[in-house]
């Protein structure tokens, strides 16, 4: 029986082509919401075992409902803030964006938990709600704190395995210092110079196309003409005739590709 194997698909990141299984639509949506349920319940079951401000009188499982129940509200609500704030502020730092989470998110809690607790006390007594709103903002800001760290933590991993490979020090050390980190698209030689291209823009340093190939040996890339090298994650569409070429890359610069070079570049997979 053949083999059944998921389609597959390409994405670029950080300046890389990459590829890998095309993930079913209901899996991903699976995974992407089974983290935040799992903290929702998490931070509400732990508050319950706590029983902080006397919610412990509630008994189970009401109080493990009355935690989780408050912690799901402030989650969407804290969504929300998170997800127009930056589009409001977008020079906000993302420390002040959970801030401010906090500090919203508890405004409707406040009101909600009043409600509640008059509800289950049955007393009419007047609520004072300052006190009550500083209560919230202090389990709000906990619950806050844990999903920024656990984001951070997130977020870290990630970027930890989407980092591409880096060109050597002899050549970074020669670039711009905004161009240092950025994604080598291209490089050829003009005279004694070198033409280095990137998704950050171009430079012209002094050295020689073969010393700078030789610090791009960890890239993905290739030598396509004496005087040119190409990063293969950066090409975007081929011409070819008579054992010769033109590779058209992402920034629109058309790199040649000489008949010394055609034959390495084919067998590569490239044409």
């Amino acid at each position: 029986m053949r083999e059944l194997t998921p389609p597959c698909r390409s994405r670029f990141v950080n300046g890389e082509i990459r590829t890998g299984p095309m993930a079913h639509p209901v899996l991903t949506l699976a995974r992407n919401c089974a983290r935040p349920i799992f903290m929702v319940l998490g931070i509400g079951t732990f508050l319950a075992i706590l029983g902080p401000f006397g919610s412990y009188t509630f008994g189970w499982p009401l109080v493990w409902l009355y935690w989780t129940g408050f912690i799901a509200l402030g989650a969407v609500i804290g969504y929300a803030v998170g997800h127009f704030m930056p589009l409001w502020l977008p020079k906000a730092p993302e420390w002040l964006v959970y801030v401010a989470s906090a500090m919203v998110v508890s405004i409707p809690i406040t009101a909600a938990v009043t409600w509640v607790n008059i509800r289950a006390g049955g007393e009419g007594a007047p609520v004072n709600i300052v006190f009550v709103y500083s209560l919230v903002l202090v389990i709000s800001g906990f619950a806050t704190s844990v999903i920024y760290v656990v984001e951070r933590l997130s977020k870290r991993s990630a970027s930890q395995e989407d980092v591409p490979a880096r060109a050597g020090a002899a050549l970074i050390d020669k670039l711009p210092v905004k161009l240092k980190t950025a994604q080598i698209f291209s490089m050829n030689a003009e005279d004694h110079y070198l033409r280095v291209r990137t998704d950050r823009g171009d430079a012209l340093i002094l050295m020689r196309l073969s010393d700078a190939v030789a610090a791009c040996e960890a890239l993905d890339g290739a030598r396509t003409h004496r005087s040119w090298w190409v990063a293969r994650a950066a090409v975007e569409d081929i011409r070819k005739s008579d054992g010769r070429g033109v590779l058209v890359l992402m920034d629109g610069v058309e790199a040649p590709v000489s008949r010394t070079y055609y034959p390495a570049l084919r067998d590569a997979g490239w044409f």
